[in-house]
């Protein structure tokens, strides 16, 4: 089997704005304690990169028979790959990401908790692609599997409850139903069903914005927090002004850009730092990687 096919189906162009969410989540959990770089986060790293792949892998298992209606040229539908071997695949990197967490929870002398929030992310990332279309909720259940990325990896390094990270993870929740809400459509969009772009539509893409006006008062008096602020609302102005103009391809083109910027908002999220510098990183990679493969 072609290694082209696996990148593919992992959607691995991504892997850097998980790779930044579990910066993200440790950095609000230990603020100045955080150290950098750090084996732990490395560890934590790798772990949800496999139930991130797993999802991705599941997701089109899944999809299979829509995918052969909208999108023939996916690896499944086209014969290039077996719906049996996807789903061993996929359900085989979600125990192994569940299992990473637990090892490094022993280690750390973390206890259960990040074990139960990990087994949670798994179940959730199940329970989206098993149940996303047609779901008014799918949106949610999408941006929950990023929010338990947060929490895990906050639960993985500090004992510590009285920390920003569910605030954080509350403006990442309403950044990605936003974002999630758009990529729902891409295989309408795709199919031909649905050429233009209508406000009337999509106004639920205004809670891409929540999280700036959110933060734009903390960032008041520092201007490399502006700064961070700034970046960030250009990008989804940029990519908004793109998907408004409904030039070709305009929907699947603003779908990976928002991903790649979900890295910048782990940035603002964690303010001025080495891990947010890191963030920014990730962003760049992101947008670098789909390049080559795609993001959806």
């Amino acid at each position: 089997m072609s290694w082209r096919i696996y990148l593919r189906l992992g959607r691995v162009s991504n892997l850097p704005t998980v790779w930044s969410n579990t910066l993200a989540g440790v950095a609000l959990a230990q603020a100045a304690e955080a150290e950098w770089p750090s084996a732990s986060v490395v560890v934590l790293m790798v772990a949800f990169s496999l139930l991130y792949i797993g999802g991705m892998f599941l997701n089109d298992a899944f999809d299979r028979h829509i995918d052969a209606r909208e999108r023939a040229d996916r690896p499944i539908p086209s014969g290039q790959i077996g719906a049996r071997e996807v789903f061993t695949i996929g359900f085989g990197l979600l125990g192994a990401g569940v299992l990473a967490v637990a090892v490094h929870a022993f280690a750390a002398g973390a206890g259960l908790l990040p074990v139960v929030s990990a087994a949670a992310l798994a179940g959730v990332i199940v329970l989206y692609d098993a149940w996303h279309k047609g779901n008014p909720i799918g949106p949610i259940l999408m941006g929950v599997c990023r929010v338990l990325v947060y929490v895990t990896a906050a639960l993985s390094v500090t004992l510590r409850r009285e920390t920003p990270v569910l605030g954080g993870a509350a403006l990442l929740l309403s950044y990605l139903i936003g974002l999630t809400y758009l990529a729902k459509h891409e295989g309408a969009y795709l199919a031909g069903k649905m050429p233009r772009f209508t406000l009337r539509r999509f106004w639920p893409l205004a809670l891409l914005f929540i999280p700036f006006f959110a933060l734009l008062p903390r960032s008041f008096g520092s201007a490399p927090a502006l700064l961070l602020d700034a970046a960030f609302l250009a990008w989804i102005v940029f990519t908004l002004v793109d998907l408004r103009r409904g030039a070709p391809g305009a929907i699947p083109r603003t779908v990976v850009r928002l991903i790649a910027g979900i890295s910048l908002l782990d940035a603002v999220l964690v303010g001025p730092s080495f891990a947010a510098a890191l963030a920014v990183g990730a962003f760049a990679l992101t947008l670098w990687l789909q390049r080559f493969v795609s993001g959806t």
